[in-house]
């Protein structure tokens, strides 16, 4: 075989190899043959193992026989027992009739029903006149020796990860060349389909034209017995109707489905280097729970990535309806003349240090702190993204629209409560209102880091998980806090302090944009709770 048993320093055995051929010598050295076998037979060729063939041979010369050359075939008992006109029962050698044979493929399913990967091992002593040449034509006329059950347990992990992938919208297939009982019921023990379910194997898939091939394929999601070619059909008719495929594998007859998948993902353990230069991504631990935490791990990026943009760009717009709609608005809000000095002329509600000042200082540290933020939502929950699909779409564009146009009403609406021309008769000078103003679009921003944290869960979920967050808002806050009351600060940015009861109005109408944004957010929330649940997975 193509494996290796050894006993390492510690003791134990280590497996070394293809781990089908390792279960072939762990059973032969618990039954204590390894020495014998090792005395008895040399190797000295090898008909390698195909996917079309099914089965593997090796030649080895017998030296209690007096040298006589063997082949010794194993692969799959259906295709094996096709190629055997005999069997050893006991000591005997009989004909190997169809009641001995349908006998023998019963033991198969009886062993592919506990799933067990089956294998048969099958030999014939070549005569003295044939040509030992290490062709597949000595795979004939072979002797059944029996059927091998191995157990191949998928990881504890994998079933969990199974759920969470469907629950993320994931469809999970599983592509085997094992027999399709042994197929079906690995799936059944994972979760990918019911107990009832069956494989659709490599046979029935070629008698399928494209239109029932393409049918089939929405329907099935165990395949066994399988070619490469059949994999490169099962991609390609995933891909024509609409999914994004991910596609796993090890083998180098995987390499023409791997490249052909939307994302190929090589095993970087058991993975052939031609197998991983067809692949776009390699998995190193060879673990399926990995592809999901991956996928876990992405929409959290993305998530992330979006939060920080739907900050920046609500608070920006703040910032520019703010100025904006003041230079429209200033005779209703009273800053048309509102300096002695400006004949009648308007007077922009914020000055340019002041707007550099929130860019620069008061925005920056929560929008980094954002960048460590766990995600607020169960991403795993989630529809998967349509392949296009914008980073800023036009969901989150409303929705920045409207934060915006809030920070700069109650901008505005606190500048004119303490200008006295305004709608709203105050008694202030421009310095005060101005500063109440700046006061309340910078507390305003602060308020919408939280909300900023997810499109649809409240401000107040998961509140404490992000001290980054929470440190960047608090300096945030001092600072502002500075630039009010410090004297040299307020020559610097044209700020006078504020009494207590002012500093409560503005943090009053700065929260404003929290309470809007809890409503949005429970709207929203109540309408995706009566939608249609998405159930078709395209990935």
């Amino acid at each position: 075989g193509n494996a290796d048993l050894r006993q390492g320093a510690g003791g134990g055995w280590e497996i070394q190899g293809d781990p089908t051929e390792a279960a072939f010598l762990v059973a032969e050295r618990k039954m204590g043959l390894t020495e014998r076998r090792e005395r008895r037979f040399e190797r000295i060729g090898e008909i390698p193992f195909t996917s079309e063939r099914k089965m593997m041979s090796t030649l080895a010369r017998d030296h209690e026989h007096g040298d006589e050359v063997v082949v010794i075939t194993k692969g799959a008992p259906d295709v094996l027992l096709d190629r055997c006109t005999r069997a050893r029962v006991g000591m005997d050698v009989v004909e190997l009739d169809d009641t001995l044979r349908a006998r023998m493929l019963a033991d198969v399913e009886a062993l592919s029903d506990a799933a067990l990967r089956t294998l048969a091992v099958a030999y014939r002593p070549l005569g003295p006149d044939e040509d030992p040449q290490v062709t597949g034509s000595l795979e004939c006329d072979l002797v059944f020796v029996g059927t091998v059950g191995i157990i191949d347990p998928p990881r504890e992990e994998a079933a969990v990860a199974i759920r969470e992938a469907r629950r993320a919208g994931i469809r999970v297939i599983m592509i085997t060349g094992d027999h399709p009982r042994t197929a079906a019921r690995i799936a059944a023990d994972l979760g990918i389909v019911g107990a009832n379910a069956t494989a659709l194997t490599g046979n029935e898939i070629d008698a399928l034209d494209d239109a029932a091939f393409a049918e089939a394929v929405r329907k099935t999601s165990v395949y066994a017995r399988v070619a490469p070619g059949h994999k490169l059909r099962i991609v390609d008719a995933l891909q024509a109707d609409g999914n994004i495929v991910a596609m796993t594998g090890d083998g180098v007859n995987d390499a023409p489905a791997l490249k052909s998948a939307d994302i190929g993902i090589a095993m970087g353990v058991t993975g052939t280097e031609v197998t991983k230069e067809a692949a776009k991504m390699i998995l190193v631990d060879d673990n399926f729970a990995t592809i999901v935490e991956a996928v876990r791990e992405g929409r959290g990026i993305f998530d992330g990535i979006r939060k920080f943009l739907r900050y920046l760009l609500s608070s920006n717009m703040g910032e520019v309806l703010t100025v904006f709609l003041g230079v429209v608005g200033a005779g209703v809000i009273g800053l048309t003349g509102a300096e002695s000095n400006a004949g009648g002329a308007v007077v922009l509600p914020l000055l340019a240090t002041q707007i550099l000042w929130i860019n620069l200082i008061t925005d920056a540290g929560p929008a980094l702190a954002m960048g460590v933020d766990p995600p607020t939502d169960d991403v795993m929950a989630r529809e998967p993204r349509r392949l296009g699909e914008r980073v800023i779409d036009a969901r989150m564009w409303a929705g920045v629209m409207q934060i915006g146009a809030v920070m700069a009403v109650v901008t505005l609406l606190t500048i004119d409560i303490y200008l006295p021309d305004g709608l709203i008769e105050g008694t202030d000078d421009l310095a005060t209102a101005r500063t109440a103003g700046f006061t309340v679009l910078v507390f305003a921003q602060l308020f919408n880091c939280f909300n900023a944290r997810s499109e649809t869960a409240s401000a107040f979920s998961h509140l404490f998980v992000n001290p980054w967050l929470w440190g960047a808002v608090g300096v945030s806050a001092l600072l502002q806090v500075a630039v009010v009351h410090l004297s040299f600060l307020n020559l610097a940015f044209g700020t006078v302090p504020l009494a207590l009861d002012q500093w409560l109005l503005c943090l009053a109408m700065a929260s404003v944009v929290l309470w809007y944004s809890e409503l949005r957010k429970w709207v929203s929330r109540r309408s995706r709770l009566h939608a249609p649940r998405y159930t078709t997975a395209p990935l």
